[in-house]
């Protein structure tokens, strides 16, 4: 292993997320061979970079093929939602809908977030990196739609405390962000038909197209009397 990607490695391994602005990110980014010497020396490890064009930063994961070596070797699925219930996960979920979703629709037509909505020469700008497209949603506006069915004000805090220490999300006063992991560790491809057509419909005031094979309003429907302690069963594990 030469010297770039031994460093590179243990600074992922160590700070969790690098900037992909960053001199060594962007070599392996951009450097075929270089990127080939890290997937390599991270798969011999179970290990992956993830990196997506629609974030600002990248970080490591587990391979999906020594996740059931992982997760499965017990008799019960060990899932991997860093210690979240079910409220915390359902929380993430639609934090992931409301910042995630827009911003990646700001960034397919490149518009920043203060750009006028009907700049006609908006395709012709490079992709907007993350922070200058995304927005963020206001906490009461947070609590209001959502308090009732997360836990409400109390529960609710917590798990945006516990989102905001793993990197999902940062608080900027009466703002909630996006944080390094949020675009990074949720699969898009896997949820966005879920999310739009299925769990979030009414928000985002689009009538389903089709049948959604899994029901996650389940999970957007709890009453905070049915929220799990941190003992109990754990949540559905997230898509990553």
């Amino acid at each position: 292993m030469n010297d770039d990607s031994q460093i590179l490695i243990a600074r992922l391994l160590t700070h969790q997320t690098l900037r992909r602005d960053d001199k060594l990110v962007k070599r392996v980014l951009s450097d075929e061979l270089f990127r080939a010497e890290i997937d390599a020396r991270l798969l011999a490890c179970g290990l992956k970079l993830l990196d997506n064009v629609y974030a600002d930063h990248v970080t490591l994961a587990l391979s999906r093929t020594i996740e059931p070596k992982i997760f499965g070797a017990r008799d019960v699925w060990q899932n991997n939602n860093f210690g979240l219930a079910r409220d915390g996960v359902a929380l993430l979920v639609v934090l992931w809908a409301q910042i995630i979703l827009p911003k990646r629709e700001r960034q397919e037509t490149h518009q920043h977030a203060d750009d006028d909505q009907n700049d006609m020469f908006g395709t012709d700008k490079p992709l907007p990196r993350a922070e200058d497209a995304s927005i963020g949603i206001a906490y009461k506006a947070l609590l209001a739609d959502f308090g009732d069915k997360l836990g409400k004000k109390t529960r609710m805090d917590m798990n945006l405390g516990t989102l905001a220490k793993l990197g999902f999300i940062e608080r900027r006063g009466d703002f909630i962000v996006e944080g390094p992991l949020l675009d990074l560790m949720m699969d898009t491809d896997v949820l966005k038909e879920r999310i739009i057509n299925g769990a979030l419909a009414d928000v985002f005031k689009r009538a389903p197209s089709r049948l959604v094979a899994v029901d996650l309003d389940a999970e957007l429907s709890l009453d905070s009397g049915d929220l799990p302690d941190a003992g109990d069963e754990p949540a559905p594990e997230l898509p990553h």
